[in-house]
């Protein structure tokens, strides 16, 4: 972006302290000093720290200017400051000022329990190759990533894909009125977050904000093998397309075929076509089925879209095929875990060939609230010793899944540690796994399996 200071403090309701013949001119927007470039707009976030206190850390690096709350100003510091009420909200307002009055592109909000981000990869890669194209990096869907997300945009962007997420009633509602997307995807209704919502009800009442903003000629497409989404998109007014499994769905995949590091299908709408995506698993083909919706609003040609799958950028820390210090294969899944997902991908990793053992190591899977016992413990159905014959657990929450594991794995099959003892299970891991073996490691990002893996392909111990 580049704005005038004084055009900025227009749309933030801010009085500039600047002529405006020495106005400068904002290159972008930075909330962490490490990040922060010469010439950028300073944002001091309120939150476990006062933003306000690297105001010098700031101008050391080369703000041009900084946002300051009223209740904190004024402040001594060298740079030109605009008050404002409160510097989230101005930062809201002025996303909003530059998507809709600078760039104006069209825009694909994009949310679910899973799968958003690798929905968001596969749209962005399909629509690319016809558009200037601008996606949420990594993911980066809070309510501080998403205006981030918009103010970094090139302004030849003539689509904006942007990912959404949400752990609050209210979050995705707000996130969809600031940028009015042309379309709404939901990817599927899962169990994260539902500590705080209870029930997958509440879950899918909150999933459906992303409807709230959507412009009235928009689409919305969504995940028509849930029925909680059927049911609530009875009320949404605006076009919609329906994708899945399911042959009632107006898109539909057949004759999948995953393997370790792709997956093949087959679509009811051009049966001459066969598609491939570079990851695994039937979860990831409804991911690719909402961006082929997606990708046909825009009018990309099947084979246009047929090519941009079949190589897409996968963001990193999603599951992924590594190797370790003692040749075994690895698949790496440890940046979030939900029992939906959690069991998906035991399914998938089960029916791989190796010549020796399959292993999963699976930690704790977060904010499941008064369920957590319960949900944990459902995973044991896709476990089976005959497929995975040797299951690690790490965690206090998955101790339900040791438990009900108990009948079906013996002793020296079943290894349980405590969220306390990561060390005594990477060492574990590092005397017991051997080269012809296959690894799964899948867990919250809290638990830092990333640390356990790092471990496995450095042959490390901590």
């Amino acid at each position: 972006m580049k704005m005038k200071l004084s055009e900025i403090a227009r749309v933030v309701g801010a009085t500039c302290p600047v002529a405006e013949e020495d106005c400068p001119t904002i290159t972008g927007v930075a909330f962490d000093t490490r990040d922060l470039q010469p010439g950028e707009l300073f944002v001091p976030l309120i939150s476990a720290r006062d933003g306000h206190d690297f105001i010098p850390n700031a101008a050391a690096a080369g703000a041009a200017a900084t946002f300051v709350q009223a209740d904190h100003a004024p402040l001594a510091t060298t740079i030109p400051q605009l008050i404002v009420p409160d510097p989230m909200t101005a930062l809201r307002s002025l996303a909003r000022y530059y998507l809709m009055m600078k760039v104006n592109p069209k825009v694909v909000a994009i949310t679910g329990s899973n799968g958003k981000t690798t929905t968001k990869d596969m749209t962005a890669a399909v629509l690319a190759t016809q558009y200037h194209v601008w996606k949420t990096k990594d993911n980066f869907n809070n309510e501080i990533g998403v205006p981030m997300t918009i103010l970094a945009m090139d302004t030849n962007t003539e689509v904006l894909v942007i990912e959404m997420g949400m752990d609050r009633p209210g979050q995705l509602h707000d996130k969809s009125l600031l940028v009015e997307p042309d379309v709404a995807v939901i990817t599927m209704i899962g169990e994260a977050h539902i500590e705080f919502f209870k029930t997958r009800d509440k879950i899918a009442d909150a999933k459906m904000e992303i409807v709230d903003g959507l412009k009235a000629d928009g689409l919305f497409v969504y995940n028509g093998d849930e029925p909680l989404l059927r049911e609530r998109a009875a009320a949404v007014p605006q076009e919609q397309r329906t994708f899945g499994l399911d042959p009632d769905n107006k898109l539909f995949a057949r004759d999948i075929a995953t393997f370790e590091d792709h997956t093949d299908f087959s679509l009811s709408r051009w049966p001459d076509l066969r598609f491939t995506i570079p990851v695994m698993g039937e979860y990831n083909v409804t991911n690719a089925l909402a961006a082929i919706l997606v990708g046909r609003r825009f009018h990309i040609r099947p084979e246009a879209i047929q090519s941009a799958l079949a190589d897409f950028a996968i963001t990193k820390n999603r599951t992924q095929w590594v190797t370790g210090d003692a040749g075994e294969q690895i698949l790496s899944d440890v940046y979030n875990a939900n029992p939906t997902a959690m069991k998906a991908v035991l399914t998938d990793f089960s029916e791989f060939p190796t010549q020796g053992r399959r292993i999963a190591v699976l930690g704790d899977m977060l904010e499941l609230g008064e369920a957590s016992g319960a949900l944990h413990a459902s995973v044991a159905t896709a476990l089976d010793p005959a497929k995975v014959q040797d299951v690690y657990l790490y965690g206090d929450e998955i101790v339900t899944l040791r438990d009900a594991l108990a009948a079906k794995y013996d002793a020296a099959h079943l290894h349980y540690f405590p969220k306390a003892d990561q060390s005594r299970l990477t060492a574990a891991l590092l005397d017991d796994v051997g080269h012809a073996d296959m690894v799964m490691l899948k867990a919250s990002h809290g638990l830092h399996l990333e640390v356990v893996l790092a471990a496995l392909i450095n042959g490390t111990r901590a």
